[in-house]
């Protein structure tokens, strides 16, 4: 199990024997288990999007979720992530008695292993999506190849923020044969300008459309001279059933 400093994880012995409700914090974790097991969740966050049919009572938003709500769904687990949700909120959660299953996502490897714990900890089988997914990235999960390109990707304007060191889309990229060139930042989202990414001089800057909704009118007008990809965020930085069609949907974008 992927370990991070100042974490608490539960362990596969601390989870509940047996789980008949879920809450997820998570829209990545949301979708992995609406899909593998409808009916299992009791709960989700305002963004949780996918599937599209989710019928389940919200819980406001991953940074600032109604804890007394979580709570009062009464669920056997609530599942998380270490950059999505605050320590904070799951620490209360915790205070209160709710088991927490909080994962560690910064890479695809880390992706596929910390999903199958969640879903077993959930008391699930390793669904054929998950499988799917490996097989899909199979022969690049050992090492990324060698990069083809280099890119710069912005995840949000009015201030500029792009993707730094250690991010799982970052490692998506890499896998598909493209250089971040902020990977080395101090920062895991450092804010710049359009000059300093300009600067960088890219082969391509990668758009995707979330969290910011960059779309064909706002964003690649600042980089004129440059190639501009317009990606799907889903399948760009989500970690879930997307992952087994994410290498060819990205594929043909960039």
């Amino acid at each position: 199990m992927s370990e991070r400093p100042g974490i608490a994880r539960l362990t596969k012995e601390g989870a509940p024997a047996r789980v008949r409700r879920v809450v997820s914090l998570v829209p990545s974790l949301t979708e992995a288990i609406a899909v593998t097991a409808p009916g299992l969740l009791v709960g989700a966050t305002d963004w949780c999007v996918h599937p599209a049919d989710l019928d389940v009572v919200r819980v406001r938003g991953t940074k600032n979720p109604d804890v007394d709500r979580v709570r009062a769904r009464a669920s056997d687990l609530v599942v998380a992530n270490f950059e999505e949700n605050r320590a904070a909120d799951l620490d209360r959660l915790r205070a209160a008695g709710v088991p927490v299953w909080e994962t560690v996502v910064r890479d695809l490897p880390e992706a596929l292993s910390e999903l199958a714990e969640m879903l077993a900890a959930c008391g699930l089988d390793e669904p054929p999506w998950l499988r799917a997914a490996r097989t899909a990235w199979a022969d690049v999960l050992d090492e990324p190849p060698p990069p083809a390109r280099t890119a710069v990707v912005p995840i949000w304007r009015r201030p500029w923020m792009v993707l730094g060191r250690e991010t799982f889309a970052g490692d998506v990229l890499a896998r598909l044969g493209v250089a971040n060139l902020y990977a080395d930042d101090a920062e895991r989202y450092p804010k710049v300008t359009v000059e300093r990414i300009r600067d960088r001089r890219p082969d391509l800057v990668i758009l995707p459309d979330e969290p910011y909704a960059f779309g064909p009118g706002d964003g690649p007008e600042e980089f004129p001279g440059v190639r501009v990809a317009l990606v799907s965020g889903r399948h760009l930085e989500w970690y879930g059933p997307s992952l087994a069609e994410a290498r060819r949907v990205l594929t043909a974008s960039l």
